[in-house]
């Protein structure tokens, strides 16, 4: 039964693959139909099938449907005002061509620190298309470091929800856990960004554009908002965030903590940011409200398709969960006599394979391995929370909304994203895995 089950997992992605490719259906029909097709051949009962199925779809677009538009939004006004490409001219000047991808790595690498992976791009996007327009390189050789900082970031270092689960599951020391998957996360994702682009925008070069967020390829300077406004606008939803987080640990007064916190939330730190942008990239810029509207519209129709992919994802992933998958692949792997490291991290990169989800893989694969520790001796928690974390990176496909949001936004063709964003996170998990393994020498 184990490997009957094993086997329709691999059909149903089989599906969501020749469905896409071969017979060019919209990745939201080939989720759709590989779900239902997983949940039917694994015994699911028939009145429980679109119950998990839209629990999934709920379940993943609950928190993104908002940040999803409203960072669109934004990103919109920052191309169509000029903004982003004042910040890109920026970086241009202070970095130069050739280190611009170091800039966007490391960029992301911070962003990524208080942010949600998700948020982040939406972040980034305008600098990478405005920094591909002016200076008219591979698009990859400029998103894929960005996306790499965001990545390792989400996947190892608090207070990212994953990795403060697996703390708490394993009792491991905070402090230490943020100290060590610095150390480790910035060689992986240098590794896995900067490195890796460089090695493959000489192999792969987009056939398509992205279309979310259209650059302007002629803007006279001097209509450009000024340098200084355009950072603002850009990092006033990070600044809202990080304020968000830090909050609990300030000194406040009552009841301010509670405000700082729902300011800083996602969705309030960008909707206010959209405010900001309205009045100083919109009217202050010249354009009216008629104008705003209508680039407001424009963005808004293509990410219908990509919250009904992302959300087919989610009901994927649910069924996947459901059918028993993750509990089956957590009790064969029990059965290996290995490493502690090991152990959790090839139990959190089965399950996220399987279910697509960093964060389902890693606290799911801490709470299998937390009871098999229990009674040994000489484990290092902390760097076994940062090992899951490694481990929930890697191999990211088609039951991933990280996948299809890096596809859609880049403008990539399915084979492009397999090539380029699937091969960079199993980079990031892999590196940072030997990172864990070397660490543990000596701590």
């Amino acid at each position: 039964m184990e490997i009957y089950l094993l086997a329709i997992t691999v059909i149903s992605i089989a599906i969501v693959i020749v469905g896409v490719s071969v017979f060019q259906w919209h990745a939201f029909i080939g989720l759709t139909v590989a779900a239902l097709f997983l949940a039917v051949m694994s015994g699911m009962e028939w009145v429980d099938i679109i119950g998990s199925y839209e629990t999934g779809v709920g379940g993943v677009l609950g928190h993104l449907v908002g940040i999803l538009a409203l960072g669109t939004i934004l990103g919109k006004l920052l191309s169509e005002s000029g903004a982003g490409l004042q910040i890109a001219n920026f970086f241009i000047r202070v970095f130069g061509e050739k280190k611009l991808p170091w800039a966007m790595f490391f960029s992301g690498f911070i962003i990524g620190i208080p942010v949600f992976f998700e948020v982040g791009i939406l972040i980034l996007l305008p600098l990478v298309i405005s920094i591909q327009k002016a200076t008219k390189k591979n698009i990859l050789l400029i998103a894929l470091p960005a996306v790499a900082g965001l990545s390792i970031v989400h996947g190892l270092i608090p207070p990212h929800p994953g990795a403060v689960a697996a703390i708490g599951i394993y009792e491991a020391d905070l402090g230490k856990v943020l100290l060590y998957s610095l150390i480790i996360a910035l060689p992986a994702g240098i590794l896995g960004g900067p490195v890796f682009a460089k090695w493959i925008n000489k192999r792969v070069v987009p056939v398509g554009e992205p279309d979310l967020i259209k650059v302007e390829d002629q803007q006279d300077p001097s209509t450009l908002p000024g340098t200084g406004i355009s950072f603002t606008t850009i990092i006033m939803p990070v600044f809202l965030l990080v304020l968000g987080t830090f909050a609990p640990f300030l000194p406040l007064p009552g009841g301010a903590e509670g405000v700082l916190e729902f300011i800083g939330s996602p969705l309030v730190a960008l909707l206010l940011s959209c405010f900001f942008a309205f009045y100083f990239l919109g009217f202050r810029q010249g354009l009216d409200k008629k104008q705003i509207k209508k680039y407001v519209e424009e963005c808004i129709l293509p990410v219908g398709s990509i919250i009904l992919i992302i959300g087919a994802g989610g009901g994927f992933k649910q069924i996947l969960i459901d059918s028993g998958i993750g509990t089956i692949i957590g009790n064969l792997s029990q059965d290996l006599s290995l490493s502690p490291l090991v152990l959790a991290f090839m139990i959190a990169g089965l399950i996220r394979i399987a279910t697509g989800s960093a964060t389902v893989a890693l606290t799911t694969a801490a709470g299998i391995v937390s009871p098999i520790i229990a009674t040994m001796s000489g484990v290092n928690l902390e760097l076994l929370v940062i090992v899951t974390g490694a481990g929930s990176l890697m191999f990211s496909h088609v039951n991933d909304a990280g996948f299809w949001m890096v596809k859609e936004y880049l403008g990539l063709t399915v084979k492009e994203t397999f090539k380029t964003w699937t091969v960079l996170e199993t980079v990031l998990s892999f590196t940072a895995f030997a990172g864990a393994l070397i660490l543990n020498m000596f701590v």
